[in-house]
């Protein structure tokens, strides 16, 4: 999409605007939510630690803000060594990666994002590296190829990725600590933002303020301090400095962001299957080319908030309005789902 959405998970060039990497947190014991991840491993660092030894190869997979990359950098902190940062798509040739890991230390931490995305000939190299902590590469070619192993310094590899299901089970399985990162409830981003608004020095913010931005963050810290920023600024010029429920409505509304996190291109989504096609269902193609967006853009962006809520169906026929979608918009409730053949049909079937 041409422009960055407020509500959007994605890292954006805002993110790491004055003040971004500040509000991350550096320890494990600063880390918010994830409860049965950080208990993991708050056991097998404390373990490898005690052994001197570097921690298990780390995949982790869901929804993009939900602090990924930040856990890396927390994992690293707390092992005492670096972080070396790349991405599947970077890795375009096996030099690439060999490049890295010649390079690292023991116990380093090699994380690669969108670790899906590796190239085959890429993903060939990591398979040894991963098990044996050794690199074979082939010199010339035909019948004066050689062979040359290169043994690399002990190393972690922390893989983060949003399509789990896009790993080949040979990389998948290479991994001894795989988990899921689940979405963050009001709560936890409450205290996020209470910490974040501390180190941002915003005295005059009402608790009730800062509910009312954790309800509207779609579950993922990114955005939550993202509106946190908007808010600010909003604050600065329009109330002096002074946060409270009504500063934040109006900030928010501004931004285009209602009571429940959604943004105007999510109400055109609805609005969409709603108004043009009666409730659905609908194929995602059709609503794409109604609302002049990409298909892959709907899916990947709009359409995984939409599911939580349970304002979206899935259905074998195509996406579905709910009720509670409709009641959201303020529209009539739609028709039931029509079966997909009636009774009489059945029985002669």
């Amino acid at each position: 999409m041409a422009k960055e959405r407020i509500v959007s998970p994605e890292s954006q060039t805002t993110d790491e605007a004055v003040g971004g990497p500040a509000l991350r947190p550096r320890r494990m014991t600063e880390f918010i939510g994830q409860r049965a991840l950080t208990e993991k491993l708050d056991i097998a660092l404390q373990a490898v630690r005690e052994r001197n030894e570097p921690m298990e190869h780390m995949l982790l997979h869901g929804p993009p803000g939900l602090g990924k990359t930040t856990l890396a950098q927390v994992v690293g902190v707390e092992m005492g060594t670096r972080v070396y940062v790349t991405s599947g798509p970077a890795l375009t040739k096996g030099g690439d990666l060999v490049g890295t890991l010649t390079k690292m230390q023991p116990r380093d931490i090699l994380f690669i994002d969108e670790i899906h995305r590796l190239p085959p000939s890429v993903e060939e190299y990591i398979y040894p590296a991963m098990e044996d902590f050794k690199i074979d590469f082939t010199l010339d070619a035909g019948l004066h190829a050689k062979v040359i192993t290169y043994h690399l310094k002990p190393f972690t590899l922390i893989g983060a990725t949003t399509r789990a299901g896009l790993l080949t089970g040979a990389l998948r399985s290479r991994f001894g600590i795989v988990h899921h990162l689940q979405f963050y409830d009001a709560d936890e981003l409450e205290v996020i933002l209470q910490r974040a608004s501390a180190r941002l020095q915003l005295d005059a913010i009402e608790p009730g303020a800062l509910r009312m931005i954790a309800r509207r963050s779609r579950g993922t810290p990114r955005i939550t301090l993202r509106l946190l920023r908007r808010v600010r600024d909003f604050a600065q010029v329009r109330a002096r400095g002074r946060i409270d429920e009504d500063v934040v409505a109006d900030a928010l509304a501004l931004e285009g962001v209602d009571e429940e996190g959604l943004d105007p291109l999510d109400h055109a989504y609805l609005r969409t299957i709603a108004t043009v096609y009666e409730g659905g269902p609908v194929g995602v193609e059709a609503i794409a080319a109604t609302l002049g967006e990409d298909s892959g853009t709907l899916e990947d962006v709009v359409e995984p908030y939409l599911l939580q809520r349970g304002y979206l169906a899935r259905t074998r026929q195509g996406r579905r309005l709910t009720a509670a979608a409709a009641g959201h918009l303020g529209l009539p409730a739609p028709a039931a789902a029509a079966p997909l053949f009636d009774q009489d049909d059945a029985r002669t079937i």
